[in-house]
């Protein structure tokens, strides 16, 4: 997905503008054609020689001292994305504001391509309501953030606004891409036009004291492409989700923790929903008691009491309504169709999309699966190992050809 792509990567005057050379390493090994920009800030952060040996070509600084006329409008226009890390609380603003003060700023609006900004600064400058406003405002426009982490920042305390690692960065530019190249072949079909749509992603996190959980690896990259390829296919998409990942245009996120934060997000907006894809994984069990303190090794072995928790698929395959189409998923270590159709026919789905995580580059934190969709009246389908927006693409296939046709002068 990243082969013979180019991408833009603008690299502003923060702290972790150091992390952008080892971004720029990992583009272009897998393949992608990295033009560096630097504002003159960066230059105080990171030497443009080093930049100009890890990217594809040398570094672009100015408006004016490059050999085309203008720079930021070839920039923009050839770009298939621009990645802009750090991406301080300046650069923010003036993307926002449309102020083109120097050559980065100038390509982000000479641009349609997609655009990631990895935001990067101090927790009072991250908290602050201008720096938050203007995130909100860029997101609504389809900006992709890539939201800082929390961690040990630049004058030695600890909080929010640490840059997210180079690795998070790069699976969200390979994912965007990946999503742009999918979007390119449904976004003129409009198959989801006038649809309704709710998908859940990532694992849930069931408290033991306030440090320890009970969870699962689930990255929630399965549930997240299959809302963008929805809202791609002209849905109106709703993403519960357990993890901090950016989504594409057009879908509303809203965040969870536990399951039965995840139950009460989709049982209040199934009943409105003609698509309901439980792609969470969902912890099974929860301890009965939370210890309102942390747990201390000197106190010796806790004796930890679980119970279920809810079963979200069972309850709406209970509750669903006609016409609708429910989805559910099954991580399965062995006997997977076997397990697979058992769980399809108690659950009461029309479809369940089983994977077996044992495999190697399969499921759980990996950018690819290989799936097994079951239908309800017997039939299955497998899709070989390839990327989870392909993945979602096939789950959505199977989707449409089950929904009913809307009714004539229904929206």
């Amino acid at each position: 997905m990243l082969e013979g792509r180019r991408i833009v990567l603008g690299v502003t005057g923060g702290i972790a503008a150091y992390k952008a050379i080892e971004l720029s390493r990992r583009l272009v090994l897998a393949g992608a054609h990295v033009v560096p920009v630097m504002t003159e800030a960066a230059m105080n952060m990171v030497g443009p020689t080093t930049m100009t040996a890890l990217g594809s070509e040398p570094v672009k600084t100015s408006l004016w001292a490059d050999s085309h006329p203008i720079p930021h409008t070839h920039l923009g226009q050839t770009a298939d994305l621009i990645v802009v890390c750090p991406a301080t609380a300046r650069i923010l603003s003036d993307y926002r504001t449309g102020r083109s003060a120097d050559l980065l700023s100038a390509t982000l609006i000479a641009t349609e391509a997609p655009v990631v900004v990895c935001p990067a600064m101090h927790t009072e400058m991250w908290n602050h309501p201008a720096v938050q406003d203007n995130i909100a405002a860029l997101q609504q426009r389809g900006v992709i953030v890539v939201p800082p982490e929390e961690g040990p920042l630049a004058g030695g305390d600890i909080g929010a606004g640490r840059l997210a690692s180079p690795e998070s960065i790069f699976d969200v530019i390979a994912e965007t891409l990946d999503g742009e190249m999918a979007s390119a072949a449904t976004k003129d079909t409009g198959a989801l036009t006038g649809r309704t749509v709710l998908v859940t992603a990532g694992g849930t996190r069931e408290a033991i004291d306030p440090v320890r959980f009970i969870g699962n690896r689930s990255s929630g990259k399965q549930g997240h492409a299959l809302a963008d390829v929805a809202a791609a296919r002209g849905a109106q998409v709703t993403l519960v989700t357990t993890v901090a990942r950016p989504s594409g245009p057009g879908v509303e996120q809203v965040s969870v923790t536990t399951a039965s934060e995840m139950l009460d997000a989709v049982m209040s907006r199934a009943e409105a929903s003609d698509v309901v894809i439980m792609a969470a994984a969902v912890a099974d069990f929860r301890p009965k008691n939370t210890a309102e303190q942390k747990l201390k090794k000197a106190d010796g072995v806790p004796s930890i009491e679980l119970e279920r928790t809810e079963d979200i698929l069972a309850t709406l395959g209970v509750q669903r309504r006609a016409g609708q189409v429910i989805v559910g998923f099954a991580a399965e270590t062995n006997d997977m169709l076997t397990n697979a159709a058992s769980k399809l026919a108690r659950k009461g789905a029309d479809l369940l999309v089983a994977n077996n995580v044992a495999l190697p580059q399969v499921g759980f934190a990996h950018d690819t699966n290989a799936v097994t969709i079951l239908d309800a009246d017997g039939g299955t389908f497998d899709v070989s190992l390839t990327s989870k927006v392909a993945i979602a693409e096939a789950v959505l296939d199977a989707v449409e050809k089950r929904l009913p046709p809307i009714e004539s002068g229904s929206t």
